[in-house]
C-alpha cells in the first residue's frame, strides 16, 4: 500500500529537467544507509530521487554495508532509464561518530576529474568532516560540499562557524553549494556570516525531519536540512519531497529515513 501511494505522490515531484543549463540537486540524510536497507526500500529511494541530476547522501554506514548500498542504489537507478555514476567518501575521522558520505549523479551532462575527498583542513574542528566533489556541467566547474553536523545538543554551531571560515577563504568566482543536515535551523544567527558571504538557502524555516508518531495530522518535526548556494547560482525552485502524505504512511516511511529529501533546482550564472 505504501509503495503504491509513494509512486502516486512522486508524480507531483518530477523535476522535468530537460534543459542543459538547469540542474537539480537532492540532499538527503538517509538514516543508517547500509545493509539494513533491503531491495524494496532501495527501489523506493530510487523512485524518489530518479528525476534529479545529482544526489548527495548523508549518514552512509562507515562499515562494510555502506558503500555496497550506494553501489546497489546506483545500479537500480541505472535500470530506470538514465546512466548514473557514484562516489563514496572515506570514513570520517572521529572514531565514535564515523560515517561516510556519497554522491550519485547522471553522467550525460555532468563530468568529474576526480572522485572527491574529505576536507582534511576541517578534521580537527568538525566531527564528520565534509566531503566534496568538483563537478563539471557542460564544462563549467560546480563544487558541492556534503555535510552532516553533530547533534543539536553537541554544539553543531561551532562546526558551522568552522565551515563558514573555510568557505570565506575559498570564495571564488565559480558556483559552490553546501548541502546537508546541519542540525540547526537556517534562521539561527550562526548562519548570518555564511549569508553575509552571499550564500542563500533552498528552504526557509521549512521542517525536514519526521516525528516518531503523528500529532493530530502533523508528522513533521525540525527544520534542519538545507542546501546553501553562492551568488554564482540562481535558484529556480527549492522544496522538500514529502513522500509521506498521511499519518498512516509514517511508520513505513521511517523505514527509509527519518528525514525528508531536500531539493534545489537551479541554473549556473
Amino acid at each position: 500500500m505504501f509503495k503504491t501511494i509513494l509512486y502516486l505522490l512522486l508524480i507531483s515531484f518530477h523535476f522535468n529537467v530537460t534543459s542543459q543549463d538547469q540542474i537539480s540537486l537532492i540532499s538527503w540524510n538517509i538514516r543508517d544507509f547500509g545493509k539494513t536497507k533491503n531491495n524494496e526500500e532501495l527501489d523506493q529511494i530510487a523512485e524518489i530521487v530518479r528525476d534529479a541530476d545529482i544526489l548527495a547522501i548523508q549518514e552512509v554506514v562507515a562499515g562494510y554495508g555502506g558503500a555496497p548500498a550506494v553501489a546497489k542504489l546506483a545500479d537500480i537507478l541505472n535500470r530506470k532509464g538514465s546512466k548514473w555514476d557514484y562516489a563514496v567518501s572515506q570514513r570520517t575521522a572521529t572514531k565514535y561518530v564515523t560515517e561516510r558520505y556519497a554522491f550519485i549523479w547522471k553522467t550525460k551532462n555532468i563530468k568529474i576529474k576526480n572522485r572527491g575527498a574529505l576536507i582534511k583542513e576541517l578534521e580537527e574542528l568538525v566531527d564528520r568532516e565534509p566531503f566534496y566533489i568538483d563537478f563539471y556541467v557542460n564544462g563549467q566547474k560546480l563544487s558541492i560540499i556534503n555535510f552532516h553536523s553533530r547533534p543539536h545538543d553537541k554544539d553543531p554551531e561551532s562546526e558551522i562557524r568552522a565551515i563558514t571560515d573555510y568557505l570565506k577563504n575559498k570564495i571564488s568566482d565559480h558556483p559552490i553549494i553546501l548541502a546537508g543536515d546541519f542540525n540547526v535551523n537556517e534562521k539561527e544567527p550562526v548562519f548570518d556570516h555564511l549569508k553575509s558571504l552571499g550564500f542563500r538557502t533552498a528552504l526557509t524555516d521549512q521542517k525536514t525531519t519526521l516525528k516518531k508518531n503523528c500529532v493530530t495530522t502533523d508528522y513533521l518535526n525540525h527544520a534542519i536540512d538545507n542546501i546553501f548556494y553562492n551568488t554564482q547560482i540562481s535558484k529556480l525552485k527549492g522544496d522538500t519531497i514529502d513522500f509521506i502524505n498521511a499519518c498512516e504512511n509514517l511508520a513505513n516511511a521511517r523505514r527509509l529515513s527519518d528525514h525528508l529529501p531536500v531539493f534545489l533546482k537551479f541554473q549556473v550564472n
